[in-house]
């Protein structure tokens, strides 16, 4: 670490915690918007199509889009995590950002008492996408399954 290393006190760690989250969920509500648009598109592309390959080209571009809007996130993280110090190094930073977000937390590379609260919002961003991108995904599914299935 350098010597000049930010320490962010609790309050500061709840709000750029609060800042970096609400980032991440304009990021991904406006991909998940952007998406719509761009499976609407696709949709019409492959409407003459089976219904597999339908399902198969609009739930494979809509997943290649919400991994990207993801790994956006996660890149996002590391890069606040680097600027404000937190680590040393890119490998780190994301590796942790990605653990974190995941919520897999191998706790092998922990963050500075200083950014504990700060860096547990990485894993609140996670939990929150991957809901949201869950909820995306079940309901193109659903659209896409015939009626006599339901």
């Amino acid at each position: 670490m350098t010597p000049d290393i930010i320490v962010m006190s609790q309050h500061d760690q709840l709000l750029w915690g609060s800042v970096v989250l609400s980032a991440c969920a304009l990021i991904h509500v406006g991909l998940l918007a952007a998406m719509i648009e761009a499976l609407g598109q696709i949709g019409s592309w492959v409407k003459n199509r089976s219904r597999m390959t339908k399902t198969i080209v609009l739930v494979g571009a809509a997943f290649v889009m919400i991994v990207s809007s993801h790994t956006i996130q996660v890149w996002l993280w590391a890069a606040v995590l680097l600027y404000m110090d937190a680590f040393d190094y890119l490998y780190d930073a994301l590796y942790f950002s990605l653990v974190t977000y995941t919520t897999v937390g191998y706790g092998d590379v922990v963050l500075p008492v200083e950014f504990r609260v700060f860096g547990a919002f990485g894993g609140v961003t996670g939990i929150l996408c991957f809901g949201i991108s869950t909820a995306f995904l079940v309901s193109l599914i659903n659209k896409l399954l015939p009626r006599s299935l339901e």
